[in-house]
């Protein structure tokens, strides 16, 4: 799956437009979070979600495409427990978008480092389908682990609501949210759904895209419905339409890039 430069840059504003439209002004939260992304949008707006094309968003601005889609799985979400009476009360509409807004944002790296960065072996990217390798510049540490040390580290105030959802967002796959998740005695149990609520919508999210990824390949016809004929006309439409979407951006350094997908 891959993306173009329209749907890259279309993905970015409706990524921004969610935090002015979800995140209130308190403590200055909102605009400390735009502050932020402002500051690594070069980055953020074109990194993948993981490394490898068995995994969901493998591909240049897959992470954005990503967390859009969890956020509006959120909502829909959130709709469904309230019709199955689940109690509401014990977390706020903007923890829920918080949460997911930022759930996989340490998949960034930190200041000086990204996460992912191309692959150099060719046979792992021919043979493991990696077009991505882990930065060994980079310190590890988990994924949620490193969004809230960012979000600290850059003065962005979270709820113990918020760092409960995005330090279990990947449920019981992760072995260290045992101790969160799976507690037999009641109050051991999270007191809120919304860690539940977030788990589901990036499942939701993951799933989705499996499917448009690698469905069709299974799919003894999946080759002829895929096959598109060659159009001059339209192939000229398409450079105009992505011109005009480049000719918004401000980073030379981003337009160059996002012009050579």
């Amino acid at each position: 799956m891959s993306l173009s430069a329209e749907n890259i840059q279309s993905n970015w504003k409706v990524f921004l437009h969610n935090i002015e439209t979800h995140i209130s002004d308190k403590k200055d939260r909102k605009q400390k979070l735009l502050n932020f992304y402002k500051k690594y949008e070069d980055r953020i707006i074109l990194m993948p979600a993981a490394h490898k094309k068995e995994y969901h968003g493998a591909f240049p601005g897959g992470y954005v495409d990503h967390v859009n889609r969890v956020v509006r799985a959120a909502i829909d979400l959130n709709e469904l427990w309230t019709t199955f009476g689940a109690d509401m009360t014990t977390y706020t509409r903007e923890e829920l978008m918080f949460s997911a807004i930022n759930h996989d944002l340490g998949k960034m790296g930190d200041a000086d480092h990204e996460a992912y960065i191309p692959q150099t072996d060719q046979w792992r990217k021919d043979k493991l389908g990696e077009d991505y390798m882990f930065n060994k510049k980079l310190p590890f540490a988990s994924v949620p682990d490193r969004t809230l040390f960012l979000l600290q580290q850059h003065d962005i105030s979270y709820s113990f609501n918020e760092m409960l959802a995005i330090k279990t967002h990947d449920g019981l796959y992760d072995v260290g949210n045992e101790k969160y998740l799976k507690g037999f005695m009641p109050e051991q149990r999270p007191r809120t759904s919304l860690p539940f609520i977030l788990h589901q919508a990036d499942m939701l999210a993951a799933r989705v895209e499996w499917e448009a990824e690698w469905l069709p390949k299974f799919s003894q016809n999946s080759v002829e419905k895929q096959k598109k004929q060659f159009n001059l006309d339209a192939n000229i439409k398409s450079n105009k339409t992505k011109n005009k979407a480049l000719g918004g951006i401000k980073s030379e350094g981003l337009k160059n890039m996002l012009d050579n997908l």
